[in-house]
């Protein structure tokens, strides 16, 4: 019977509260890894295979589907509530319990154990009516092709889509004075637009990172204008610079001039920080 499958654990996940509190993102990317593991082009020698994948896609699409999903947790939860309540009747408990529930049926007071019973029937009965509702959308002798799959599942958990190399800042700083953790450049560039990810790179010499900006017009404005700290400024440049609207004109003067027409202030900062430090050395080499 389909509504005693536990579908969190055909994905490999945690079930019960903690399975109810996963993300979309994280099932989607489980079912991508399992899925790679039980396709039938790697099962040849099993014949439950294709059923096995067929249960993980299905399994799969009642996870993703809200009302579907809504009804199996209430069902997990009806059923850890009534083998919880099961649990604790023995021994003395029980036989009290069992007498308290005679006299309250006695007195015309509904069992609550009847209750959940009928609770657990009725969600039950309409888990498996989404479950064939889902069933009849999809070919159940349909089976993605394994090539396929694999370059969705190199693709991430986010459904697959390439990040938009326009959005990804290069971010390097010398490794001198205050560092950058991923916690300050987040802070430093969200004054931009948001910020959807900080990826801390470098080595002992020199610090770098790649900051993912939600969008390209808050990249671009990021990159004029980051510097950080003076003391050890940043060299923000465009992991793929935007087109500029006309490559032919000149900056104006007085402006900037910006490396690939994207690094502005933070590059120009960062050049005096070195001239700076060549200056020190020099002097103190004199002395």
């Amino acid at each position: 019977m389909d509504a005693e499958i536990d579908h969190y654990a055909v994905l490999g996940l945690p079930s019960g509260e903690e399975g109810a509190n996963l993300t979309e993102k994280e099932i989607t990317k489980a079912y991508r890894w399992k899925a790679l593991e039980l396709h039938p082009d790697k099962k040849r020698d099993d014949p439950n295979a294709a059923a096995n994948f067929q249960q993980l896609r299905t399994s799969y699409d009642i996870l993703k589907d809200e009302k579907a999903r809504k009804l199996f947790d209430d069902l997990l939860r009806v059923k850890r509530d009534h083998q919880r309540r099961q649990s604790q009747r023995d021994g003395k408990r029980r036989k009290m319990m069992d007498d308290l529930d005679r006299r309250e049926r006695e007195a015309s007071t509904a069992d609550p154990s009847v209750k959940e019973r009928e609770e657990e029937a009725r969600i039950a009965r309409q888990l498996k009516e989404e479950i064939a509702r889902i069933r009849a959308m999809h070919n159940k002798n349909a089976v993605p092709d394994l090539a396929t799959m694999k370059k969705e599942s190199a693709g991430g958990g986010g459904g697959g889509v390439a990040v938009d190399q326009e959005k990804v800042l290069k971010v390097s700083w010398e490794k001198v004075g205050e560092d950058y953790p991923a916690e300050k450049l987040r802070e430093l560039f969200s004054k931009f637009g948001e910020v959807e990810d900080v990826v801390i790179k470098g080595s002992k010499k020199r610090g770098s990172a790649l900051v993912v900006m939600a969008t390209k017009d808050g990249a671009v404005a990021a990159t004029g204008s980051v510097i950080g700290h003076l003391a050890n400024p940043l060299l923000v440049l465009p992991l793929k610079p935007a087109m500029a609207a006309d490559s032919s004109s000149a900056p104006k003067a007085g402006e900037t001039e910006r490396v690939g027409n994207l690094v502005g202030a933070g590059y120009q900062a960062f050049e005096d920080s070195v001239l700076k430090k060549l200056l020190q050395k020099a002097a103190e080499k004199q002395r």
